[in-house]
């Protein structure tokens, strides 16, 4: 089966907008910016990469096709913990780290279990999934908000500002992967819509502008979810999606992977944290040619990517 290279070309964009946003773009320059670009644009990768992984697990209809992608899927997850070892095996909360994920490999164990519980419920109305999608996506948002405006007192408040109560598996990856994979399910196909460009651009929008909202309104803490994410990212899928491109290479998916996956080992290091000028450039001088490097020792070893 052919790859659409419009979503392997989106998959890069949005890896770079994982980076950025571990990066704090913009940050000592113009704050306010920086706030709408980390907690409001950038935000859309990760549930735009739920979706497309959804879409495609429309095909996991049986024990044994489940089996193969949650051995691939823990295992890409494994191996790159124990890459990243040394970063947390002094963690206060180890067994937390070990179960949710140390830092952006969150994702990797969150899809894992969000696709074996959405494996057990693949056969429900559609209705019912969809509801499920709305009630579990607003559950984490409630909690993120309340967490943010410190409503409560102080220990209700920090178990609140806990991330891994409101970014898990159940409230992010979960809505999401279910959304890709009602897509495949419905062939839900945005070309029949004259207005579907500008119906993109106007949610991405919305995403900007929640999260200038929520700069002057609420918090200008770090913000994982926001409510316009859950129409915003849908769209951005759905409108490259429709603008098919045959490919047969796997290299633009793999790159994708090997630039979320490696990004924070260069961010982490004593020789990012000793650059002074021109930190991003040289930053991206070595993340690309490290990510392509990747690749190719995937091609000999598997299971990196």
């Amino acid at each position: 089966m052919g790859r659409n290279l419009t979503i392997d070309v989106l998959k890069i964009v949005l890896a770079f907008f994982v980076v950025f946003l571990h990066m704090n773009f913009l940050k000592e320059s113009d704050p306010q910016l920086s706030y709408v670009l980390v907690n409001g644009l950038f935000r859309i990768a990760v549930p735009v990469f739920l979706v497309i992984t959804g879409f495609y697990f429309f095909h996991i209809d049986d024990a044994k096709r489940l089996k193969k992608w949650l051995f691939r899927t823990f295992l890409l997850y494994a191996i790159w913990m124990i890459i990243y070892i040394s970063f947390w095996k002094n963690d206060e909360h180890i067994f937390l780290t070990i179960v949710f994920g140390y830092h952006h490999l969150w994702y990797l164990i969150g899809t894992f279990f969000s696709g074996l519980l959405l494996y057990f419920l693949r056969k429900q109305s559609s209705r019912v999934l969809l509801g499920l999608v709305v009630i579990f996506f607003l559950m984490g948002y409630v909690v993120q908000i309340l967490g943010n405006l410190h409503y409560f007192e102080k220990e209700e408040d920090s178990v609140l500002n806990m991330y891994l109560l409101y970014r898990n598996f159940l409230f992010v990856c979960f809505p999401f992967l279910t959304i890709g994979f009602l897509f495949h399910k419905h062939q839900t196909d945005l070309s029949k819509y004259t207005h579907s460009l500008p119906m993109m651009i106007l949610s991405v929008l919305c995403v900007i502008a929640e999260a200038f909202f929520n700069y002057h309104t609420i918090s200008s803490e770090s913000t994982d979810i926001l409510f316009s994410l859950l129409f915003a990212s849908p769209l951005v899928f759905l409108y490259c999606q429709k603008t098919y491109v045959k490919t047969t290479s796997k290299i633009l998916a793999n790159l994708s992977t090997a630039i979320y996956v490696v990004h924070p080992l260069i961010m982490k290091s004593d020789f990012y944290m000793e650059i002074k000028s021109f930190k991003i450039l040289i930053f991206l001088a070595i993340l690309i040619p490290l990510s392509f490097a990747l690749v190719y020792l995937n091609k000999k070893l598997k299971y990196l990517l």
